[in-house]
């Protein structure tokens, strides 16, 4: 703790001395992406980088962030329960691991559980979402830290602008209804906005009932010229049923589709958060600023099997502190950009476990991590842009009881990178970056056993990346990347022994991920992408076998057109390969079936009133996301058929 104290003093002193020096106001230019946790244009950044705009939001099929992420390229998407409340999204083949593995922020905070739960998507209404920005490989683990090895997901929500406000209601299949209402304004001396949602659902399959409350609030202050001061808190409140699997030999003694074994599961989850943020720009170009954060997450979950029930309550408290500066000055006469920055984050779980094997038990576990770090971009010449960064993170795990009390772990990080911008915005890239993750506090705690192991040592990546994006027209480019990730000790839950452990062989992932975006006509749009990914296991017992729940080959194409003023009708397609089901990393189950989903929106704007209709599924294929091992037999669980969705927005 002396050091974070010593570090932090450090860096703020020496901004102070550069504000003393200079007073002149920062004139930034227009946002184009947040890479490097300050903003800066895509061609800058040696990675393969996606902005989901606020027009591709509305122009899409998508109906929650999960369904818009799973029609862009890398990343696998996978609605366990078929009620949009159970989602993993999965960036280049991490598989059952992909929530600790992939960082998603909210407006730059870090909404990773430091436990098993993940990413909440419900928490995040498509409906407050202003852009959402994927950066994919492993430099963000240079800049943010643990979960970023395969890559960065930030989506910065509706900011205030003039003063606005609406309300939209929308209903459809499986009893859905869905409600939300915002207002924002905007002053010469401040900025705010107000949204609320609800939504509540019987979903498709029995017992797989949802209804999620969310209310966020924004806040930018403009105090000065230079000193400008954010604040933002949300509360999110959800009640979910889970309805398990289906076996292979129930389906063979009759059983449905949409039938459940399991009509008593369920969870509950209660989270609120706040953040403030203070920021002062100086020497131009410049800027200081300090991230603060608190978040307490409260969960409640049953679960069945065969011959065992568990229910647990927990309550997740995480408190961050991140001060950064950003000093944009010339190297001689070569324009640079240095980052120095700390991260801070104290976490506690509290967990009062009931397992019908082992009884009923309560334990405390901390996690107190801190990482400094350093990032530099430099401009050779105008066509060129060097970068590199730096990272050393260190993080003590506490846990009570137990009989070791406490445990150590470190990592050192690496990143560097070049871009050649070679013709009007076309531009090509390389990189290089170590990546890592911790075990997050649960990994390490049994729920079945009421016990914590220690045994686990932190995952290390190291990943390799080139890629071209060329632009043949200002509304139409092609981009094309190659990545090779190498992981050793990577954390997966080994269903033999029923407990998280290391891979005892390193994991390969090699892959090529391609897209395309074009406008032929003023009236027409189109966009595609394809990805391949190796993923597979080099070494150990598993030599050999490729890496379960994930597939091969991805396909989506996308087309929009405007017939007439005010209306637009959207088909998105997504091929989805066949791949190894979930924990089968002896690979003796065979693969999972693929599957080709077809969806369409037919939206209709008049003056300030939007209609909309969506159609899910138009094939009614019948088909599973997520399928996995249940003893020795195949479970399933079934995605949705054809399912329909229609609404009305208004806005004054």
């Amino acid at each position: 703790m002396k050091r974070i104290i010593l570090l932090t003093l450090a860096v703020l002193l020496y901004s102070t001395q550069l504000m003393a020096n200079e007073a002149e106001t920062l004139k930034i230019d227009e946002v184009v992406i947040t890479a490097t946790r300050y903003e800066e244009k895509v061609s800058s950044v040696p990675a393969n980088v996606t902005v989901i705009t606020e027009t591709d939001i509305k122009n899409s099929t998508a109906q929650n962030i999960p369904d818009l992420l799973k029609t862009d390229m890398g990343i696998q998407v996978t609605d366990i329960t078929g009620n949009k409340r159970s989602v993993w999204v999965d960036l280049r083949g991490f598989g059952a691991t992909a929530a600790s593995n992939t960082l998603v922020l909210v407006d730059g905070r870090r909404i990773n559980q430091p436990d098993l739960s993940g990413v909440d998507w419900t928490q995040i209404p498509l409906d407050r979402v202003q852009r959402i920005e994927i950066i994919r490989g492993g430099r963000g683990s240079v800049l943010y830290g643990d979960n970023a090895a395969s890559g960065v997901i930030n989506i910065i929500t509706k900011q205030g602008d003039k003063m606005k406000a609406g309300a939209g209601t929308a209903a459809g299949s499986y009893d859905t209804y869905k409600g939300n209402v915002f207002f924002a304004n905007r002053t010469e001396k401040v900025a705010y906005s107000l949204n609320g949602s609800y939504l509540t659902s019987d979903g498709y399959r029995n017992n797989s009932e949802t209804e999620a409350k969310d209310i966020g609030f924004n806040l930018t202050s403009y105090i000065g010229e230079s000193l400008n001061l954010h604040f933002s808190t949300g509360y999110h409140k959800d009640d979910t049923s889970l309805p398990g699997n289906l076996r292979e030999s129930e389906f063979n003694a009759g059983m449905a589709r949409i039938d459940t074994r399991t009509p008593n599961d369920f969870s509950q989850a209660e989270d609120f958060y706040f953040k403030v943020t203070p920021e002062y720009f100086f020497l131009d170009d410049s800027l200081v600023k300090l991230d603060a954060s608190y978040r307490k997450k409260s969960a409640t979950a049953f679960y069945t099997g065969t011959g065992w029930t568990w229910e647990s309550d927990t309550e997740v408290v995480t408190q961050t502190v991140s001060p950064q500066v950003v000093l944009k000055k010339e190297a001689g006469s070569m324009p640079n950009t240095l980052t120095l920055g700390i991260d801070y984050v104290d976490a506690e779980e509290d967990i009062v476990n009931n397992s019908s094997s082992s009884g009923k038990a309560e334990f405390q576990l901390t996690k107190e991590n801190y990482g400094y770090y350093l990032h530099d971009e430099l401009q050779v010449t105008k066509g060129i842009l060097v970068s590199g960064g730096y990272r050393h993170d260190e993080v003590k795990f506490s846990f009570t009881p137990s009989g070791t009390n406490e445990l150590t772990m470190d990592a050192d990080l690496y990143t560097m990178g070049a871009n050649y911008t070679f013709y009007n915005k076309s531009y090509t890239y390389l990189s290089y970056s170590r990546s890592f993750r911790y075990p997050v506090l649960d990994e390490m705690f049994s729920y079945s056993k009421n016990t914590v192991s220690t045994n686990i040592v932190p995952q290390k990546s190291d990943s390799y990346e080139i890629g071209l994006r060329h632009y043949i027209a200002d509304n139409f480019y092609a981009h094309i990347n190659l990545f090779r990730i190498d992981t050793n000790d990577e954390i997966f839950f080994n269903r033999v022994t029923y407990a998280n452990e290391n891979l005892d062989g390193k994991t390969r992932r090699d892959g090529v991920e391609a897209s395309f975006y074009a406008e032929p006509h003023e009236l027409v749009s189109l966009n595609g992408s394809y990805t391949y990914i190796d993923a597979s296991i080099l070494g150990g017992q598993y030599s050999g076998r490729d890496i379960p729940n994930v597939p091969n080959h991805k396909a989506t194409l996308g087309v929009t057109v405007f017939p007439l003023q005010g209306l637009s009708i959207a088909l998105t397609s997504v091929y989805t390969g066949k791949r190894p089901f979930n924990s089968d990393f002896t690979n003796g189950f065979g693969d999972l079936e693929d599957y080709l989903i077809m969806n369409s929106k037919i939206k209709y704007v008049w003056e300030n009133i939007t209609t909309f209709l969506d159609l899910n599924n138009l094939t009614d294929k019948e088909y599973s996301e997520f399928a996995g091992r249940s003893g020795v037999q195949r479970a399933y669980y079934p995605s949705p058929e054809f399912n329909a969705l229609v609404g009305v927005s208004v806005e004054i």
